[in-house]
C-alpha cells in the first residue's frame, strides 16, 4: 500500500544547464522564486557557468546526475518532494543525431521512461489533495512533426507526427511515453512542442550562435543546400514564460504547441546577423561585408523544408503570446553574444571544435562564397 505523504513548493528540472533550461531556471527564480532542484548530466551542452549568478542562493541546487539513474531520480523525488517536474534534458543537434543515434535514444526515450515510472511512484505515495496539483511537464519540438509545404498550414497539436532525424524520432518517442502515462495511469502530464529557440547561452554549433561568431572571427558561413528551408524563430525568453503558464493553467494530457510567429528562411536568418555584425563590429580585414562569407554547403541528410507552429491553442485558452518580435530578438542575441567573449571561450573545448570541423569540413568543397 502506498505511503502518503505532501510535497511543498520546490520544482525539479532536468536538464537546466542547458540553452533553454539555464535560461528557465533563471527566469523562474526572477518572477516565481520558489525553490528549484537542477538535475544535469552536464554533458557537452549543459554548462553550470550559466547559472553562475545562482551561487550561494538557498533557493537553487544544482545535482549532477544521468535522468536515466532509476535510484537517483527516485531519492530526488521522495527527498525534495517536488510538487512538479519540468523536463528539458534531451539530446537535440540534428546533425549530431545523424552522427551518433544511440545516445539520442538513450536519454530522449528511456531517461523520459526512467522519469515518467519514477514521477508515477512518487505520484502515487502523495496525499489527494497534492496528487491533485503535481504536475509532469515535457518539453519536446515542433520536428516531430515532419516537414510542411510552402503553402501547407502550420503544425496545431492534431497534426499527424512523422518525424525525420534521429532525433525527431526519440522526441516523438518520449512524447508518446508521455501520453502514455496519462492515459494508463492518470499521471498528470502537459506536453508542449515548440518551435526553433534562439537567444543567450545557446551552444555554438546551433545556427544563430555559430553564424554570429563566425561572421564576428571572418570566418565561412556554412548554409545548407539552398538556404531556403524556413523555420519559426522562438526568442528563448518566450519560451520560458510559455512553459510558466502551461505549468500554472495547462490541463493534464493537453499538448500546447509554442511558436514564435517568426518564419523565416536560413539564408535571411544568416543575412540579418551579417549586417548586425557588421553594424556592431565594423572592420573585416578585406573591407567587404560579412555576406561574403556565406558558403552554400552540402544539405544534411532528411534536412526538413520548412517548420511552422500554430500557437492558437496556448493563445486562446491559456491567454499566452510572444511578445518579442524576431529583428528585437536577434539584435539582443547578437548583442549578448558579442558581449561574453568568456563564456564562449569556456564552452569551445576541444570536442566542440573536433565536432564541428568533423560536421562541416566536407560539406565546405560545395558551392562558394556568395
Amino acid at each position: 500500500m502506498a505511503t502518503e505523504m505532501g510535497t511543498n513548493n520546490t520544482i525539479l528540472v532536468t536538464g537546466g544547464a542547458g540553452f533553454i533550461g539555464s535560461n528557465f531556471v533563471l527566469t523562474w527564480m526572477n518572477s516565481v522564486g520558489t525553490p528549484l532542484v537542477n538535475l544535469d548530466l552536464l554533458t557537452y551542452a549543459g554548462n553550470p557557468a550559466n547559472l553562475a549568478g545562482l551561487e550561494g542562493d538557498s533557493r537553487y541546487t544544482l545535482v549532477r546526475g544521468d535522468i536515466c539513474d532509476a535510484r537517483l531520480v527516485k531519492s530526488l523525488l521522495k527527498e525534495r518532494r517536488p510538487r512538479a517536474v519540468v523536463h528539458f534534458a534531451a539530446e537535440s543537434h540534428v546533425d549530431r543525431s545523424i552522427a551518433s543515434p544511440e545516445a539520442f535514444i538513450r536519454t530522449n526515450v528511456h531517461g523520459t521512461f526512467v522519469l515518467l515510472d519514477q514521477a508515477r511512484a512518487y505520484w502515487e505515495s502523495l496525499a489527494p489533495e497534492d496528487r491533485e496539483v503535481f504536475r509532469f511537464l515535457h518539453i519536446s519540438t515542433d520536428e516531430v512533426y515532419g516537414t510542411l509545404g510552402p503553402r501547407d498550414p502550420a503544425f496545431s497539436e492534431t497534426t499527424p507526427y512523422a518525424p525525420n532525424s534521429p532525433y525527431a524520432a526519440s522526441k516523438a518517442g518520449s512524447d508518446h511515453l508521455t501520453r502514455a502515462y496519462f492515459h494508463t495511469f492518470g499521471l498528470p502530464v502537459l506536453t508542449t512542442n515548440c518551435s526553433n529557440n534562439y537567444g543567450p547561452y545557446q551552444f555554438p554549433e546551433k545556427l544563430i550562435p555559430l553564424m554570429i561568431l563566425n561572421a564576428l572571427e571572418g570566418k565561412p558561413l556554412p548554409v545548407y543546400g539552398d538556404g531556403k528551408n524556413v523555420r519559426d524563430w522562438l526568442f528563448v525568453e518566450d519560451h520560458c514564460s510559455a512553459i510558466r503558464t502551461v505549468l500554472e493553467k495547462g490541463n493534464p494530457g493537453e499538448t500546447y504547441n509554442i511558436g514564435g510567429n517568426s518564419e523565416k528562411a536560413n539564408i535571411d536568418v544568416v543575412t540579418a546577423i551579417c549586417n548586425l555584425v557588421d553594424e556592431m563590429r565594423p572592420g573585416l580585414a578585406s573591407g567587404r561585408p560579412r555576406t561574403s562569407l556565406i558558403n552554400y554547403v552540402a544539405d544534411r541528410p532528411g534536412h526538413d523544408r520548412r517548420y511552422a507552429i500554430d500557437a492558437s491553442k496556448i493563445s486562446r485558452e491559456l491567454g499566452w503570446k510572444p511578445s518579442q518580435v524576431f529583428e528585437d530578438g536577434l539584435r539582443r542575441t547578437v548583442e549578448w553574444y558579442l558581449n561574453h567573449s568568456g563564456w564562449i571561450e569556456n564552452v569551445r573545448t576541444l570536442a566542440y571544435r573536433g565536432w564541428i570541423e568533423k560536421n562541416y569540413a566536407e560539406r565546405m568543397t560545395v558551392g562558394g562564397a556568395q
